[in-house]
């Protein structure tokens, strides 16, 4: 698996790509491309990876209220970004554009604590791409396309192969080098990421048509009536709004789709509908398990409160799906200097602990009881509290007497002793917000009186 890693001589990387149809890479060479680590190390290190991260991110309510959604918490002490950077790190990808726009203050100043590790003299680097109005366009991101197509001088400047489209908000785990193999292999102009989800949930998702050669015949954004895949009734084949782009094609349909009027400037509304209606190669890539090609692969938008909160919680299974402790695949973040989480006091109604729990560093459980739950760090609970089925994010105070259940913790929360959150939704409604699932979120300037 760190074999991804490792450099590889730069003349290489024209025997596997070629310029111009005159120099297309041989047969040989590309049919070997998913067998050899090495030639997929030079596909990723010839790829400009650029990462979405603007985005409002409404549906998580008032978590989103003073940041952008792939800079909200999780997994106790992860930002949803980490696992899309980390998974092109690990890749080996490592040039890599992250565009901004939306309450952007909270990830830079994560990205810029955690990602600044990368050696800038290699050509390595994590570069912000804040939307900026300028003298040519004084609107800022107006879809996803636009988005890239307002950064083509940066892309013009690293001059890839290859040009990866990547969401910076969803939870998951995936090899692009194995995606760009395959673009590679088919001859493709666009690959698109894709998997199967719920036919009852695809209409919002950009949903996909394929034939037997795994060739896009038809990609429509959000249907109404999602069509299903052939020979499975129950589930259609969605995108996953990760996309491999030729750099020059990319370059041409950005240029056409500025000057198109009418259109939402987006790659799932207008580009990837466009594309294939010129008869253009695009592929679909299925999305697998790391270690387990016959297996789906791990991924979870967690846009909403309900599916934010069912993501964390997933992580306190005694085996989850999602394996945070797999060392060949980590998930990189900044990390804080904090002591190891303490549990004190060990008497009949004064106990500290943690049962199915991930507590962060720097955390107190004093004298209380914390179950099925996902500490962030610094968080201080007092004593007889029992928190159950929660999130508590960074630096949450929890007084004396508190019952907390099924519920979100922003950060910097200070409770109040005695206090009841998530027992009696009813009364939760009138001081917090409730979600259709029951999930009570808070947030500090719900506390202020």
């Amino acid at each position: 698996m760190t074999s991804n890693l490792l450099p590889a001589a730069k003349h290489d990387i024209h025997d596997i790509r070629g310029v111009g149809a005159e120099n297309e890479p041989s047969m040989a060479l590309v049919m070997n491309i998913t067998h050899n680590t090495q030639s997929i190390s030079q596909l990723t290190k010839d790829t400009l990876a650029l990462v979405m991260a603007g985005g409002r991110g409404t549906r998580l309510m008032q978590l989103t209220a003073g940041r952008t959604k792939p800079a909200v918490s999780f997994g106790g002490k992860f930002r949803i970004v980490d696992f899309t950077l980390s998974n092109c790190i690990n890749s080996g990808i490592r040039r890599i554009g992250v565009m901004t726009q939306y309450r952007s203050h909270s990830l830079i100043r994560h990205l810029q604590k955690g990602w600044s590790f990368l050696r800038g003299e290699l050509g390595e680097a994590v570069e912000l791409l804040p939307a900026e109005q300028c003298i040519e366009d004084t609107s800022w991101y107006a879809g996803t396309a636009n988005a890239v197509y307002q950064n083509l001088e940066f892309i013009r400047r690293h001059q890839p192969a290859y040009v990866l489209v990547l969401a910076g908000d969803h939870i998951y785990k995936m090899d692009y080098g194995r995606m760009l193999a395959q673009h590679v292999r088919t001859g493709a102009k666009v690959t698109v990421g894709c998997l199967q989800v719920p036919l009852q949930e695809a209409s919002n998702c950009g949903v996909i048509r394929m034939d037997e050669n795994s060739r896009v015949v038809n990609f429509v954004e959000k249907p109404e009536r999602p069509t299903a895949m052939q020979g499975n009734p129950d589930a259609a084949l969605a995108s996953m709004g990760i996309y491999v782009f030729d750099t020059q094609f990319l370059l041409d349909w950005l240029t056409h789709d500025s000057s198109e009027h009418g259109t939402c400037h987006d790659f799932g509304k207008d580009v990837i509908p466009s594309v294939i209606r010129r008869k253009c190669d695009v592929y679909a890539y299925p999305f697998t398990d790391l270690y387990d090609p016959d297996k789906p692969g791990y991924w979870r938008d967690v846009g909403t409160v309900d599916s934010y909160w069912r993501g964390n919680m997933e992580l306190t299974d005694v085996i989850p799906e999602l394996n945070l402790y797999d060392q060949n695949w980590p998930v990189w973040t900044y990390q804080p200097q904090l002591p190891p989480a303490k549990f004190v006091f060990d008497e009949p109604r004064r106990r500290g602990s943690a049962i199915d729990a991930l507590v962060s560093g720097g955390c107190i459980v004093s004298g209380a009881s914390v179950r099925r739950s996902v500490l962030s760090s610094g968080v201080h609970i007092s004593d007889a509290s029992r928190i159950e089925q929660s999130l508590l994010h960074p630096n949450v105070l929890v007084g004396r007497n508190c019952r907390i259940n099924r519920a979100i913790i922003d950060e910097d929360c200070v409770i109040p002793d005695g206090t009841a959150i998530g027992i009696d939704l009813d009364h939760d409604r009138a001081l917090y917000h409730v979600s259709e699932g029951g999930i009570t979120l808070v947030t500090a300037d719900m506390l202020t009186p």
